[in-house]
Protein backbone atom coordinates (compact mmCIF):
# COMPACT_ATOMS: atom_id res chain seq x y z
CA UNK A 1 0.00 0.00 0.00
CA UNK A 2 1.48 2.93 0.81
CA UNK A 3 4.12 4.83 -1.47
CA UNK A 4 3.13 1.86 -4.14
CA UNK A 5 -0.23 2.49 -4.16
CA UNK A 6 0.42 6.55 -4.28
CA UNK A 7 2.87 5.99 -6.89
CA UNK A 8 0.21 3.60 -8.78
CA UNK A 9 -1.87 6.36 -8.54
CA UNK A 10 0.25 9.11 -10.15
CA UNK A 11 1.47 6.81 -12.98
CA UNK A 12 -1.98 5.88 -13.61
CA UNK A 13 -2.88 9.61 -13.98
CA UNK A 14 0.12 10.96 -15.58
CA UNK A 15 -0.02 7.94 -18.24
CA UNK A 16 -3.53 9.62 -19.57
CA UNK A 17 -2.71 12.84 -19.90
CA UNK A 18 -0.74 11.98 -23.27
CA UNK A 19 -3.70 10.11 -24.48
CA UNK A 20 -6.05 13.05 -23.95
CA UNK A 21 -4.15 15.32 -26.20
CA UNK A 22 -2.25 15.21 -29.62
CA UNK A 23 1.32 14.20 -29.81
CA UNK A 24 3.40 16.52 -31.73
CA UNK A 25 5.09 13.79 -33.69
CA UNK A 26 1.91 12.22 -35.30
CA UNK A 27 0.69 15.87 -35.87
CA UNK A 28 3.96 16.75 -37.92
CA UNK A 29 3.01 16.62 -41.75
CA UNK A 30 6.50 14.52 -43.01
CA UNK A 31 5.70 11.89 -40.64
CA UNK A 32 2.20 11.80 -41.79
CA UNK A 33 2.92 11.58 -45.05
CA UNK A 34 5.60 8.76 -44.39
CA UNK A 35 3.25 6.33 -42.58
CA UNK A 36 0.48 6.74 -45.40
CA UNK A 37 3.19 5.84 -48.18
CA UNK A 38 4.75 2.99 -46.12
CA UNK A 39 0.67 1.81 -45.76
CA UNK A 40 0.62 1.97 -49.34
CA UNK A 41 4.29 0.46 -50.35
CA UNK A 42 5.31 -1.52 -47.29
CA UNK A 43 8.21 0.59 -47.06
CA UNK A 44 9.99 3.17 -45.30
CA UNK A 45 12.91 4.31 -47.28
CA UNK A 46 14.91 1.44 -48.12
CA UNK A 47 13.67 -1.10 -45.14
CA UNK A 48 10.47 -2.71 -46.43
CA UNK A 49 8.46 -5.33 -44.65
CA UNK A 50 7.97 -8.90 -45.76
CA UNK A 51 4.47 -9.27 -43.67
CA UNK A 52 2.77 -6.05 -45.24
CA UNK A 53 1.04 -7.55 -48.46
CA UNK A 54 -0.80 -4.86 -51.27
CA UNK A 55 -4.68 -5.80 -51.69
CA UNK A 56 -6.10 -4.94 -55.36
CA UNK A 57 -7.62 -2.08 -54.19
CA UNK A 58 -4.24 -0.56 -53.10
CA UNK A 59 -4.64 -1.08 -48.98
CA UNK A 60 -2.54 -3.78 -47.39
CA UNK A 61 -3.39 -6.25 -44.47
CA UNK A 62 -1.40 -8.89 -42.35
CA UNK A 63 -0.93 -12.10 -43.28
CA UNK A 64 0.37 -13.14 -40.42
CA UNK A 65 -1.04 -15.40 -37.10
CA UNK A 66 -1.38 -13.49 -33.60
CA UNK A 67 1.87 -14.86 -32.21
CA UNK A 68 3.76 -13.72 -35.09
CA UNK A 69 2.35 -10.65 -34.84
CA UNK A 70 2.91 -10.31 -31.21
CA UNK A 71 6.84 -10.81 -31.80
CA UNK A 72 7.12 -8.70 -34.92
CA UNK A 73 4.40 -6.19 -34.60
CA UNK A 74 1.77 -5.37 -37.41
CA UNK A 75 2.65 -3.70 -40.70
CA UNK A 76 0.64 -0.52 -39.69
CA UNK A 77 2.75 -0.57 -36.21
CA UNK A 78 5.81 -0.91 -37.95
CA UNK A 79 5.39 1.76 -40.49
CA UNK A 80 4.93 3.65 -37.77
CA UNK A 81 7.58 3.10 -35.65
CA UNK A 82 10.28 3.36 -38.27
CA UNK A 83 8.18 6.67 -39.73
CA UNK A 84 9.34 7.84 -35.90
CA UNK A 85 13.13 7.04 -36.77
CA UNK A 86 13.70 8.22 -40.06
CA UNK A 87 12.00 11.63 -38.65
CA UNK A 88 13.76 11.78 -35.58
CA UNK A 89 17.11 11.49 -37.22
CA UNK A 90 15.82 14.23 -39.76
CA UNK A 91 14.90 16.17 -36.30
CA UNK A 92 18.60 15.44 -34.91
CA UNK A 93 20.63 16.17 -37.51
CA UNK A 94 18.65 19.77 -37.39
CA UNK A 95 19.69 20.04 -34.09
CA UNK A 96 15.64 20.01 -33.16
CA UNK A 97 14.85 17.65 -29.80
CA UNK A 98 12.64 14.45 -29.57
CA UNK A 99 9.00 14.32 -29.73
CA UNK A 100 6.65 12.17 -28.92
CA UNK A 101 4.46 10.19 -31.11
CA UNK A 102 1.06 8.86 -30.32
CA UNK A 103 1.51 9.79 -26.43
CA UNK A 104 5.04 8.12 -26.41
CA UNK A 105 8.40 9.03 -26.78
CA UNK A 106 10.76 7.36 -29.44
CA UNK A 107 11.70 4.01 -28.21
CA UNK A 108 14.35 1.96 -29.43
CA UNK A 109 12.81 -1.61 -29.40
CA UNK A 110 14.96 -4.64 -28.48
CA UNK A 111 13.67 -7.74 -30.06
CA UNK A 112 10.32 -6.83 -30.38
CA UNK A 113 10.33 -5.15 -26.76
CA UNK A 114 8.74 -1.64 -27.08
CA UNK A 115 10.19 -0.38 -23.60
CA UNK A 116 13.20 -2.81 -22.90
CA UNK A 117 14.59 -1.06 -19.54
CA UNK A 118 10.94 -0.37 -18.35
CA UNK A 119 10.14 -3.90 -18.88
CA UNK A 120 13.27 -5.61 -17.22
CA UNK A 121 12.88 -2.82 -14.06
CA UNK A 122 8.76 -3.98 -14.24
CA UNK A 123 10.59 -7.51 -13.65
CA UNK A 124 12.77 -6.63 -11.38
CA UNK A 125 10.10 -5.27 -9.02
CA UNK A 126 8.11 -8.45 -9.69
CA UNK A 127 10.88 -10.34 -8.27
CA UNK A 128 11.51 -7.94 -4.93
CA UNK A 129 7.37 -8.05 -4.22
CA UNK A 130 7.26 -11.90 -4.71
CA UNK A 131 10.79 -12.62 -2.47
CA UNK A 132 9.24 -9.76 0.27
CA UNK A 133 6.12 -11.15 0.01
CA UNK A 134 7.44 -15.21 0.57
CA UNK A 135 9.85 -13.67 3.62
CA UNK A 136 7.03 -12.24 5.29
CA UNK A 137 4.80 -15.39 4.45
CA UNK A 138 8.22 -17.45 6.16
CA UNK A 139 8.40 -15.14 9.46
CA UNK A 140 4.30 -15.27 10.35
CA UNK A 141 4.15 -18.80 9.92
CA UNK A 142 7.59 -19.81 10.61
CA UNK A 143 9.09 -17.86 12.95
CA UNK A 144 6.91 -15.96 14.75
CA UNK A 145 4.49 -18.21 17.51
CA UNK A 146 1.02 -19.04 16.32
CA UNK A 147 -2.30 -20.22 17.93
CA UNK A 148 -3.04 -23.64 19.37
CA UNK A 149 -5.24 -23.41 15.71
CA UNK A 150 -2.21 -23.03 14.03
CA UNK A 151 -3.36 -19.40 13.09
CA UNK A 152 -1.10 -16.48 13.20
CA UNK A 153 -1.49 -13.93 15.74
CA UNK A 154 -1.34 -11.04 13.17
CA UNK A 155 -4.90 -10.41 12.58
CA UNK A 156 -3.69 -8.87 9.32
CA UNK A 157 -2.00 -11.41 7.91
CA UNK A 158 -4.39 -12.71 5.32
CA UNK A 159 -5.14 -8.77 3.95
CA UNK A 160 -1.01 -8.46 3.04
CA UNK A 161 -1.31 -12.00 1.33
CA UNK A 162 -3.98 -10.69 -0.37
CA UNK A 163 -2.29 -7.45 -1.65
CA UNK A 164 1.12 -8.91 -2.34
CA UNK A 165 -0.70 -10.93 -5.15
CA UNK A 166 -2.43 -7.65 -6.28
CA UNK A 167 0.69 -6.20 -6.03
CA UNK A 168 2.78 -8.98 -7.81
CA UNK A 169 -0.40 -9.37 -10.49
CA UNK A 170 0.17 -5.20 -11.30
CA UNK A 171 3.86 -5.40 -12.04
CA UNK A 172 3.36 -8.31 -14.36
CA UNK A 173 1.01 -6.38 -16.26
CA UNK A 174 2.98 -3.27 -16.41
CA UNK A 175 5.81 -5.34 -18.00
CA UNK A 176 3.74 -6.56 -20.63
CA UNK A 177 2.16 -3.64 -21.09
CA UNK A 178 5.97 -2.24 -21.50
CA UNK A 179 6.71 -4.91 -24.01
CA UNK A 180 3.62 -4.41 -25.97
CA UNK A 181 1.24 -1.37 -25.98
CA UNK A 182 -2.11 -2.66 -27.40
CA UNK A 183 -6.02 -2.39 -26.59
CA UNK A 184 -5.68 -5.85 -24.38
CA UNK A 185 -2.44 -5.00 -22.69
CA UNK A 186 -3.10 -1.53 -21.84
CA UNK A 187 -6.85 -2.84 -20.56
CA UNK A 188 -4.83 -5.52 -18.07
CA UNK A 189 -2.63 -2.84 -16.65
CA UNK A 190 -5.00 -0.15 -16.51
CA UNK A 191 -7.44 -2.70 -14.19
CA UNK A 192 -4.94 -4.28 -12.06
CA UNK A 193 -3.35 -0.80 -11.21
CA UNK A 194 -7.10 0.09 -10.28
CA UNK A 195 -7.62 -2.99 -8.58
CA UNK A 196 -4.57 -2.54 -6.62
CA UNK A 197 -5.58 1.23 -5.47
CA UNK A 198 -9.21 0.11 -4.37
CA UNK A 199 -7.89 -2.85 -2.25
CA UNK A 200 -5.32 -0.54 -0.55
CA UNK A 201 -7.44 1.68 0.29
CA UNK A 202 -9.53 -0.86 2.28
CA UNK A 203 -6.51 -1.82 4.11
CA UNK A 204 -5.13 1.55 4.74
CA UNK A 205 -8.43 2.20 6.70
CA UNK A 206 -8.68 -1.44 8.66
CA UNK A 207 -5.14 -0.80 9.57
CA UNK A 208 -5.13 2.63 10.41
CA UNK A 209 -8.41 1.98 12.47
CA UNK A 210 -7.11 -0.80 13.69
CA UNK A 211 -10.18 -2.89 12.75
CA UNK A 212 -10.21 -6.38 13.73
CA UNK A 213 -13.98 -7.21 14.18
CA UNK A 214 -14.59 -9.32 10.61
CA UNK A 215 -18.39 -8.26 10.34
CA UNK A 216 -16.87 -4.26 10.39
CA UNK A 217 -14.21 -5.35 8.11
CA UNK A 218 -17.23 -6.73 5.18
CA UNK A 219 -18.95 -3.49 6.01
CA UNK A 220 -16.39 -1.14 5.10
CA UNK A 221 -15.01 -3.55 2.18
CA UNK A 222 -17.88 -4.36 0.81
CA UNK A 223 -19.16 -1.26 -1.26
CA UNK A 224 -15.54 -0.50 -2.17
CA UNK A 225 -14.98 -4.04 -3.46
CA UNK A 226 -18.29 -3.25 -4.96
CA UNK A 227 -17.34 0.07 -6.50
CA UNK A 228 -13.99 -0.85 -7.68
CA UNK A 229 -15.26 -3.98 -10.14
CA UNK A 230 -18.17 -1.91 -10.96
CA UNK A 231 -15.66 0.24 -12.29
CA UNK A 232 -13.20 -2.04 -14.00
CA UNK A 233 -16.04 -3.72 -15.46
CA UNK A 234 -17.36 0.02 -16.98
CA UNK A 235 -13.69 0.57 -18.51
CA UNK A 236 -13.68 -2.70 -20.09
CA UNK A 237 -16.75 -3.60 -21.31
CA UNK A 238 -18.44 -0.12 -21.99
CA UNK A 239 -16.34 2.77 -22.36
CA UNK A 240 -12.70 3.10 -21.32
CA UNK A 241 -12.98 6.69 -19.75
CA UNK A 242 -9.43 7.81 -19.70
CA UNK A 243 -10.88 11.01 -17.34
CA UNK A 244 -13.56 8.93 -15.55
CA UNK A 245 -10.34 6.56 -14.51
CA UNK A 246 -7.95 9.90 -13.23
CA UNK A 247 -10.71 10.79 -11.06
CA UNK A 248 -11.41 7.91 -9.54
CA UNK A 249 -7.38 6.81 -8.94
CA UNK A 250 -7.15 10.45 -7.70
CA UNK A 251 -9.99 9.98 -4.90
CA UNK A 252 -8.16 6.79 -3.79
CA UNK A 253 -5.29 7.09 -4.24
CA UNK A 254 -5.40 10.73 -2.22
CA UNK A 255 -7.63 9.21 0.30
CA UNK A 256 -5.18 5.94 1.40
CA UNK A 257 -2.09 8.48 1.00
CA UNK A 258 -3.85 10.70 4.10
CA UNK A 259 -4.46 7.91 6.00
CA UNK A 260 -1.45 6.61 5.92
CA UNK A 261 0.61 9.74 6.58
CA UNK A 262 -1.69 10.87 9.61
CA UNK A 263 -1.56 7.76 11.19
CA UNK A 264 2.43 7.75 10.82
CA UNK A 265 2.37 10.96 12.55
CA UNK A 266 0.17 10.01 15.70
CA UNK A 267 1.05 6.30 15.75
CA UNK A 268 3.72 5.18 18.54
CA UNK A 269 4.71 2.05 16.15
CA UNK A 270 8.84 1.85 16.40
CA UNK A 271 9.09 1.40 13.17
CA UNK A 272 7.06 4.31 11.82
CA UNK A 273 10.27 5.94 10.24
CA UNK A 274 10.40 3.10 7.61
CA UNK A 275 7.13 4.33 6.96
CA UNK A 276 8.29 8.12 6.72
CA UNK A 277 10.94 6.93 4.43
CA UNK A 278 8.96 4.84 2.19
CA UNK A 279 5.56 7.98 1.90
CA UNK A 280 8.29 10.78 1.49
CA UNK A 281 10.49 8.29 -0.99
CA UNK A 282 7.31 7.21 -2.75
CA UNK A 283 6.07 11.36 -3.13
CA UNK A 284 9.37 12.80 -4.34
CA UNK A 285 9.80 9.85 -6.84
CA UNK A 286 6.55 11.42 -8.52
CA UNK A 287 8.95 13.95 -9.84
CA UNK A 288 10.15 11.56 -12.47
CA UNK A 289 7.15 10.87 -13.59
CA UNK A 290 6.11 15.36 -13.49
CA UNK A 291 9.33 16.01 -14.81
CA UNK A 292 9.23 14.07 -18.12
CA UNK A 293 12.33 13.81 -20.86
CA UNK A 294 13.22 11.88 -23.64
CA UNK A 295 14.96 8.46 -23.31
CA UNK A 296 18.23 8.96 -23.30
CA UNK A 297 20.16 6.49 -26.23
CA UNK A 298 16.17 5.85 -26.84
CA UNK A 299 16.13 3.43 -23.60
CA UNK A 300 15.95 5.04 -20.63
CA UNK A 301 12.88 7.93 -19.81
CA UNK A 302 11.80 9.26 -16.90
CA UNK A 303 9.10 6.83 -16.55
CA UNK A 304 11.73 3.65 -16.64
CA UNK A 305 13.59 5.78 -13.76
CA UNK A 306 11.11 5.79 -11.67
CA UNK A 307 10.32 2.17 -12.17
CA UNK A 308 14.00 1.71 -10.51
CA UNK A 309 13.40 3.97 -7.28
CA UNK A 310 10.35 1.86 -6.46
CA UNK A 311 12.50 -1.70 -6.06
CA UNK A 312 14.33 0.04 -2.86
CA UNK A 313 11.38 1.21 -1.76
CA UNK A 314 9.34 -2.09 -2.21
CA UNK A 315 11.81 -3.52 0.02
CA UNK A 316 11.63 -1.17 2.54
CA UNK A 317 7.98 -1.35 2.37
CA UNK A 318 7.31 -4.72 3.06
CA UNK A 319 9.97 -5.17 5.71
CA UNK A 320 7.47 -2.04 7.44
CA UNK A 321 5.42 -4.82 7.32
CA UNK A 322 7.32 -7.46 8.80
CA UNK A 323 7.52 -5.37 11.97
CA UNK A 324 4.35 -4.47 12.14
CA UNK A 325 3.60 -8.43 12.25
CA UNK A 326 6.14 -8.55 14.65
CA UNK A 327 5.06 -5.61 16.85
CA UNK A 328 1.51 -6.46 16.21
CA UNK A 329 1.82 -10.59 17.42
CA UNK A 330 4.19 -10.28 20.62
CA UNK A 331 1.46 -7.02 21.96
CA UNK A 332 -1.05 -9.79 21.53
CA UNK A 333 0.91 -12.46 23.42
CA UNK A 334 1.71 -10.45 26.30
CA UNK A 335 -1.83 -9.45 26.27
CA UNK A 336 -2.95 -13.26 26.82
CA UNK A 337 -0.71 -14.08 29.57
Amino acid sequence: MGWRKWTVFFATVLSVIPLLQASEGDADPIYKTCVEHCEKTGCVNSKCFQHCNLTSDGGWYLQEPLYVQWKKWDCRSDCRYYCMLAREEEREKLGEKPVKYHGKWPFQRVYGIQEPVSVALSALNLAVQFHSWISFFILVYYKLPLKDNGRAYYEFTDLWHVHGILAMNTWFWSAVFHSRDVDLTEKLDYSSAVALLGFSLILAILRAFNVKDEAARVMIAAPLIAFVTTHILYLNFYNFDYGLNMKVCVIMGVAQFLLWVVWAGVTHHPSRWKLWVVEVGGALSMLLEIYDFPPYWGFVDAHALWHATTIPLTYLWWNFIKDDAEFQTLAQIKKAK
